[in-house]
């Protein structure tokens, strides 16, 4: 008897085109930047837009196309739009997806090896070092992302120092004070030049490993809200 059934190449074309739709989603790079900062937390179009250096037209597009895809959500607050990651797979998503570029393609070591290691020749601080040296209470950890970003979410005991904020406030810190800083992940271009002015002010100071992102899908301790510096 004859059945309605689709034939095994339909339901094939069907499953590829549908998993076809998240690559056509990534295929920009501002929008994969845009998954990057929201893996640190949900984010008005407003902060997006300055975060990644567009204008709030063009930011609102691109995640329009990730709202498509249904790798972000949004809510509304009066009249303005926060936007956040659909679920913590989106996240691992873009970690995978960064690190498989940075194991296919040259370009992306010689953009670490020009910018990250040129600036800092030290081994980058493990987070089983960090977690043992934050028990011993020997170090501090320092998030030099933006104010937003540590209170959506950050290592447990880490003190807030932005960017921009860390040269005036540098001096508050104890004096021979070891220091270990992170920010948005591996590839984060801000602590390489906080490294910079701690090191400048004569503290030995180091990087993480990665960031705050996998920082948290390993499972270890977190923060959120603004913790007593």
């Amino acid at each position: 008897m004859a059945t309605n059934r689709p034939s095994g190449r339909l339901v094939k074309d069907e499953l590829y085109g549908h998993f076809s739709r998240i690559g056509k989603a990534v295929a920009h790079p501002k929008r994969i930047e845009l998954l990057d900062l929201l893996c640190q937390g949900e984010r008005s179009v407003e902060v997006l837009a300055d975060r990644a250096a567009m204008s709030v037209v063009n930011c609102s597009a691109h995640l329009r196309v990730l709202r498509e895809s249904r790798l972000v959500t949004t809510r509304r607050e009066g009249t303005r739009v926060f936007y956040r990651l659909a679920d913590d797979s989106v996240c691992t998503f873009f970690g995978v997806l960064r690190d498989l570029a940075t194991d296919r393609y040259a370009e992306v070591d010689r953009i670490v090896q020009d910018y990250f290691n040129a600036r800092d020749g030290l081994e980058p601080v493990s987070r089983d070092e960090l977690l043992r040296m934050a028990g011993d209470g020997d170090v501090v950890v320092l998030d030099v992302r933006p104010a937003e970003e540590y209170e959506a979410g950050h290592i447990a005991g880490a003190v807030s120092v932005p960017l921009d904020d860390l040269q005036a406030r540098v001096a508050s810190f104890p004096e021979g004070a070891f220091v270990v800083a992170y920010c948005r992940g591996p590839y984060c271009v801000l602590v390489p030049q906080a490294l910079e002015v701690l090191r400048r002010e004569g503290f030995e100071a180091r990087r993480l490993e990665d960031g705050f992102p996998e920082w948290r899908q390993a499972g270890l301790p977190v923060a959120v809200g603004q913790e007593s510096n």
